[in-house]
């Protein structure tokens, strides 16, 4: 059971490949339609500084807006944990802001903000805080209220309780937003770079894509992925050690 755990993510990239592979071939498609992996992965090597360059750009404006999403999600949840006032004004807020199509939102974003980093990581915490907000608000609210009964009997501060006793009883559920973020946060950069950028992966796709360079576009495209995953895999891993008391826990 260990070493089929530790050879799936091999048995998985091997089996996406020749998926991959066996499409062209059966599909007798041209390179111009659908490039080979031996295509794409040759176009990496010859091409690896212009697509870690881009890379380099798109990475920072997915951590940046990780960062930004995050912490306006949980300035938001815990405003509606501790102030039910402001609740009924802030919901219908929340949902709004995602019932407007990024898409539609990004050609502001550019002309307010311009052709930098701004917009592009405005647009991926526009997408991220969402299901931080959400995930961490539930989490909060489901605090056993034994804890807090007896939270209370000790005279415990509403702010030491939030601190002490509900964000971390929370946490299990605000990982899961994380999750969530760290998986949607490159989209936000890439249709940001879409809308309007200089430079990035979703730039460079969209040039090569107007040179019928679509084995550099793929090269991008599969780089998008690698890093997407990197960044899933390792907050993943943070989280799991932020809450190794739950799994101790589920073993009893």
């Amino acid at each position: 059971m260990i070493k089929t755990t530790a050879w799936r993510p091999l048995i998985i990239l091997i089996g996406l490949i020749a998926l991959w592979q066996g499409v062209v071939w059966i599909g007798e498609l041209p390179r111009f339609m659908l490039p080979g992996p031996s295509l794409v992965g040759e176009r990496i090597i010859e091409r690896w500084d212009i697509l870690a360059h881009h890379a380099g750009i798109t990475l920072l404006e997915i951590v940046l807006g990780l960062l930004l999403g995050v912490a306006i999600g949980t300035c938001a949840a815990i405003s509606l944990a501790l102030l039910p006032p402001i609740r009924p004004w802030l919901l219908p807020i929340l949902v709004i802001s995602q019932a407007i199509p990024i898409f539609a939102l990004a050609p502001l974003l550019v002309l307010w903000f311009g052709y930098g980093l701004a917009p592009k990581v405005i647009t991926a915490a526009l997408i991220i805080f969402f299901p931080v907000t959400t995930t961490l608000y539930d989490g909060i609210r489901r605090t056993p209220p034994e804890w807090l009964e007896q939270a209370t009997v000790m005279g415990a501060s509403k702010w030491r309780m939030l601190l002490y006793i509900r964000l971390p009883a929370a946490l299990p559920a605000f990982g899961s937003g994380l999750r969530v973020a760290a998986a949607v946060a490159p989209i936000g950069a890439v249709i940001g770079e879409w809308v309007g950028a200089s430079a990035g992966l979703g730039h460079l796709m969209l040039q090569a894509n107007g040179r019928m360079q679509i084995d550099l576009m793929f090269a991008a495209l599969v780089v998008l992925s690698v890093m997407a995953v990197t960044l899933y895999l390792t907050i993943d891993f943070l989280i799991r050690r932020a809450t190794a008391w739950r799994r101790e826990e589920a073993t009893f």
